[in-house]
């Protein structure tokens, strides 16, 4: 139980709770923050707007409305004295074409799945479509300068599927996550057309130790047309790029170029079985 001058130490309590001040938390509130439950509900009707054929009845509501409610996040958040209303029609006029960038992705995983049933199955229920479709909607909106938007919409792409993409990415046509889980794409990674990622791979930085300096530097990798890379590779620096047709092995550790065509694998894995009265050694030819 609270002592007797409980209401003396809740006042206190609040008044301290409520005073300003220069540390990280009173800059982020004077900043601006949206609700993360208005971004959650914008950014799910925005993705059943692009991955749901509508007939144009009902698609002249779905936008009306998407423009409006971008609108009204915006108006909140420091634009440098542009209009909302310009920021979100500027959005607006966009959708046709992250659809038909979301049309190749699905695609994409049909032709490079071979448990895909039906385009349908990868539209509901692949996490990395799911991904994707955020990443390719909250890119469009980075790249219109908006502020802390994109960021969050990834972010909750991130918890909900597993698969973190930097919304200032630049990835390219009929791009492919197989599995996904664990997968992350950093700030100034550059992704070509018909890649394809599987699971736990990550395209990062090396870890600096002043980062505030580097803000703006390109620190993650480049990754040219139709490369694979397969589960757990790591590759990390802004100076690195995986040339176009080039195989990444699983797990493999990378930390400079390589050239087009490449095939890149790691050590390859030795295992002693032993069984009774017996041991045996395990060699694998890759």
């Amino acid at each position: 139980m609270l002592p007797k001058d409980r209401d003396e130490i809740l006042k206190q309590v609040v008044a301290a709770l409520s005073a300003t001040g220069d540390d990280a938390l009173t800059k982020a509130a004077a900043e601006g923050m949206p609700e993360r439950g208005d971004v959650v509900d914008w950014v799910e009707r925005c993705k059943r707007l692009v991955l749901t054929q509508r007939v144009s009845s009902a698609l002249n509501f779905e936008i009306l409305v998407v423009a409006d409610r971008l609108e009204s996040l915006l108006c909140g958040l420091g634009l440098d004295g542009r209009d909302p209303e310009e920021v979100a029609l500027a959005f607006v006029v966009q959708l046709p074409a992250i659809r038909a960038l979301l049309a190749e992705d699905v695609e994409a995983a049909f032709e490079g799945d071979p448990a895909a049933k039906s385009f349908a199955e990868i539209v509901v229920s692949y996490p990395s479509i799911r991904a994707i479709a955020v990443y390719r909607i909250a890119h469009a909106l980075a790249e219109l300068g908006v502020p802390i938007l994109p960021r969050m919409m990834t972010e909750k792409a991130h918890d909900r599927t597993g698969i973190d993409i930097h919304p200032s990415a630049r990835i390219g046509r009929r791009f492919f996550i197989d599995h996904g889980t664990g997968v992350v794409i950093g700030e100034t990674t550059e992704i070509g057309d018909n890649v394809r990622l599987y699971q736990g791979v990550t395209l990062g930085a090396k870890s600096p130790r002043h980062g505030r300096s580097l803000r703006g530097v390109k620190r993650h990798p480049t990754i040219e047309d139709d490369v694979t890379i397969y589960a757990g590779a790591t590759i990390l620096g802004g100076d690195v790029a995986v040339g176009r047709g080039s195989v990444i092995g699983g797990n493999v550790f990378l930390l400079e170029s390589v050239p087009e065509d490449s095939r890149v694998v790691g050590e390859p894995p030795s295992h002693l079985v032993r069984q009774r009265n017996k041991t045996r050694q395990l060699q694998w030819d890759i």
